[in-house]
Formats: structure tokens, sequence, C-alpha cells
């Protein structure tokens, strides 16, 4: 600090501080530019992003509505393939009617042509005895060929029915799913009045299941909706579906399996979510409560009779087993000693069989029948000795069917394979220890493999691990190549199983996800 007197010196001070403080303002005005440049730089880099987005919505709401107008198309040829079909079984029916009328007339005439040939014998006009005869021969003629062209049309109209019933089914899909909810039973009515309140069905069309975790705020709040899920199949069945309701969306498919092809339903669920009510049903007195297995069956034989005014002729052997434990167990044999396993048929062959298997030919359904009770009954003993082993094992019933058509010699071979699945559980839920802990192990490994078998073949990639379940293997030729696929997802009401039910709608998922032959993967098996 200079003296008071030094005037000079507080003055060069005084200068000196302006021009401090004047480069400092100098500094600090060319930040504030540097800051302006970088704002308006930020600006414009901010606008050209608002234009990229927009550009990349356009995009996006152009690809769906592509993606829309070919799921329409889509829909279309399915319509007009169901419309040709019809048309198609309205000219056989006719050309059936025609036939007939032919054949009544030619009985008619060959009547009149005996009447006839009995008075000429008696007249002494051989002239016009010969003339007759002629007459009602080229008539004869006439008609015969007639209903050779009938029957000929008759045959190339089944030809064409089943052409367009494989691209039709082919069209839905070679691996279908179907969802189907319970109704609450018994007292699970009381403490709800029998209002299911974490399910809705939304839709019109029956398509789609939506899941709420009532009270809980912690299940997937990503999900559109907040705690709402949603859930997309090819049929959704509410609690109030009956069993002809239910059966009248697979019957196309089981008709399939007359055409000539592998078909393979099953049903998978939790323990006590309905696979075996789907599959087999109440008792057979009881129509309404009859199950896919009896029905599919029964529209078999009935619709193997009405193709035999068509030259097919069939012949039909049952099989029913259990896997427990990757053990089989033929349920239709009273010797419970025999060991069976699953072996190629021959070098060059794919198909498989299973030994010491008890194989019946049966030509009507009530033989089919019969020998569902006895595997019901010879399963039923086995429960009370092995822990509910119903639940807790697979149970596959097979109907090989083998059409000749003698008027074209076609032939062809199908399976029909129908399969109640071991009840799902996951082991940190289900708190199973000892030999509980040991089905539940074998279960889940095995339906993990079914998965895996799917999801390879959606991917179709080279190698396919049928072997590595016992159910897979034996199910090899229903599940991949130009097989049919359907799978029931039984879903327990009860919205203390909620965790259980999303484990089975995700598993369901994505096997809806995937099909086979050619077409995508819109999910990857995790």
């Amino acid at each position: 600090k200079r003296a008071g007197w030094d005037l000079k010196g507080q003055l060069e001070d005084m200068k000196a501080l302006v021009q401090s403080r004047e480069m400092m303002s100098s500094e600090l005005q060319t930040q504030l530019d540097s800051y302006n440049q970088r704002i308006i730089s930020l600006e414009s880099h901010n606008n050209h992003l608002s234009g990229t987005v927009n550009q990349k919505e356009q995009q996006t709401e152009s690809i769906s509505r592509e993606i829309e107008d070919l799921k329409r198309k889509l829909r279309n040829s399915e319509d007009d393939l169901d419309g040709t079909k019809r048309r198609l079984q309205r000219e056989i029916d006719d050309l059936s009617f025609s036939k007939s009328t032919l054949e009544r007339q030619k009985d008619s005439l060959a009547g009149e042509l005996t009447a006839s040939q009995t008075e000429i014998t008696a007249s002494t006009n051989i002239k016009i005895k010969d003339t007759t005869i002629m007459e009602l021969r080229e008539m004869i003629r006439i008609h015969e060929a007639k209903i050779r062209e009938q029957d000929e049309e008759l045959i190339n109209q089944e030809t064409m029915r089943r052409k367009l019933h494989n691209t039709i089914q082919e069209l839905k899909g070679n691996i279908r799913v179907f969802c189907r909810v319970r109704p609450l039973l018994g007292n699970e009515t009381q403490d709800n009045d029998g209002v299911i309140g974490h399910m809705t069905f939304p839709d019109k069309d029956g398509k789609v299941l939506e899941m709420e975790k009532l009270g809980d705020s912690t299940i997937l709040n990503s999900t559109r909706g907040g705690n709402k899920l949603l859930f997309s199949f090819d049929k959704v069945f509410d609690p109030v579906s009956s069993q002809a309701v239910v059966f009248e969306e697979i019957s196309q498919l089981v008709q399939s399996a007359l055409d000539g092809y592998n078909v393979c339903i099953f049903a998978y669920g939790q323990t006590g979510s309905g696979k075996t009510y789907t599959m087999e049903g109440g008792r057979l007195e009881e129509e309404d409560k009859i199950g896919m297995i009896p029905r599919a069956v029964r529209q078999i034989f009935s619709t193997g009779l009405q193709l035999q005014q068509r030259g097919w002729t069939y012949t039909y052997i049952a099989s029913m087993l259990e896997i427990y434990n990757e053990t089989i167990r033929d349920l239709l044999s009273e010797d419970q000693t025999l060991t069976h396993d699953i072996k190629m048929k021959g070098k060059d062959s794919g198909d498989v069989h299973v030994t010491n298997l008890t194989t019946v030919n049966v030509t009507q359904e009530s033989e089919v029948f019969d020998l569902l009770k006895r595997a019901s009954h010879n399963r039923a003993v086995a429960e009370t000795k092995c822990n509910e082993r119903s639940s807790r094992s697979h149970s596959v019933f097979q109907l090989h069917i083998t059409g000749k058509n003698s008027s074209t010699d076609e032939s062809c071979q199908g399976t029909l394979s129908l399969v109640d699945l071991a009840g799902s559980e996951r082991l940190k839920q289900s708190g199973s220890e000892g030999q509980r802990l040991k089905e539940t192990l074998c279960i889940n490994k095995s339906l993990s493999n079914l998965g895996n078998v799917i999801m390879a073949l959606g991917k179709q990639d080279s190698h396919i691990p049928y072997r590595n379940s016992k159910l897979t293997y034996l199910l090899q030729n229903s599940l991949g190549g130009n097989s049919k696929t359907l799978m029931f997802v039984n879903i327990n009401p009860r919205e203390e199983f909620f965790n259980e039910s999303l484990n089975s709608l995700r598993f369901a998922t994505k096997v809806s996800s995937c099909v086979i032959q050619g077409r995508l993967i819109l999910m990857s098996w995790e």
C-alpha cells in the first residue's frame, strides 16, 4: 500500500487495475461469443436430429401399413380358398346325387330291357325285337358312360379337396397355439363370487388374453397399461367355452390325419389347469363333456366311412402309453414287467417304434373307446401306487392311419398323436423333495427339450435334438417335416397361481412365434 502523499504511484496503480479489468472483460466477452457459437451449433444439430426422427417415424408408419396390407391379403387368400373348398364340396354333393339318379335310371332301364326281351321272345316280329334291344342297350351304354364320367369327376373333386384342405391348413400355420382358461370350480368360487378378476378377453375374435396382477405394482411395470399383460394366440377359449366349441376349431386339423399327414395335438400347463379334461373329458355318456381324443376318434371313423363311396378304404392301429421319469409304460398291456424302448424301424427309415408296445387293429370307434377305458383303468391303478402319477407323467394316444384308393391307386399314411403332458411346475415354488423332486426335474427337462425341438425346427437347424428326451424322440415324425402341430396351453384361473400361469403363457408365446417350413421366427428361444 502506497503512502497518502504518493499520488502518482496511486494513479499508476489505478491504471494498472483498469487495464487488468479490461483484459478480463475481453476474455469474458470471447468466452461468451464462444458459448453463443456452441449454442447455435447445438441448436442446428438438434434440428437435424429432429428431422431424422420424423423421417424414421414416417418409415416406421409406412412399414406398418405394408405389414397390415400383407396380413389383409393373407386373410383374403384364406377366405378365397375356403370359398373354393365349399364350392367344390357342393359340386361333389351334386355329382353324387346325379350319380345315384343315373344308377336308378340304369336299373330301371335294365328292368325294362329284361321285360322287353321277354315280350319280344313271344313276339313274331324279330325285327322289332332286335331294334328295341339295340335301343335299350345303347341307352344303357350311354348311362354307364355318364356314370363313369361322374365317378371320375368325384375322384378328381376329392383330390382337389385334399389339396385345398392342406393349403388352407398350411396358411394357418404348421404350428398353432390355442389357449384355454378353465372355469373356477367348487369352493374356488366362494371368495370372489365366481369372478376371475385378473383375466379378461378383450377382442371379439377370441385371440387375446389379458392378465393383470391385482395389487402388485412390481410385475412388469414397463408393459403397456401398467400391470396388464397381453398374450395373443391363434385362438383363446374363455372359461365358458364348451368342449364342442373347442373341438370345432381343431376338427380340420384332425381331417389332415386322414389325408396322410402326421398330426400332433398336445396339452401343456401346470397341474390342475384342465389338460386331462381337455384331452380326455368326462364320461362318454355325457356328450357335452367328451374330450378331444374321443371326439377326434369319432370324426376319423365317420369321415372314413363317407370317403368309402369315393374309393377310399382305411385301416387303423391304436396304441396308448405314458412316459414317467423317462420310462415308458404300456397302458394297454397287462404285463408290466416288459421293458420298452424307442427304436428306428430301419436304416433308411425315419420312422420310430416302441419295442414290446401293444398295438391294436381297430375298425370302429367303439373299439377305440374300450381301449381308452382300459388305458384309463391301468393308469388309475398306477396312480394309487405312484403318488398321483397321472399328473406327473405324459400320456400319448396314437392312431396310425393307412388309406388306399381302389379307383386311383393312391395311398396315404398318417398318424394322429394326442398328448396329455405332465404338469409343468417351477422347482423354486414347488418345494419338491425326494421322489417328487426327481419327478419335477424329469418333467421340466422333458418339457424344456420339447421347446428346444420346436425352436430348432423353426430355425431350420441342421440338427434337431429329438433324442434328448423320450417324448420328443417318440413324436419326432409328428413334429417336423410336413406335420401339423397344435399346442393347448391350459391356464388355471385362480389368482394365487398367477406366476405359474404367466410362465405357461410365456412358453406358449415362444412356441407360437415359431413356424415350421420357411416361415420366420419372430422371437428367440431364451
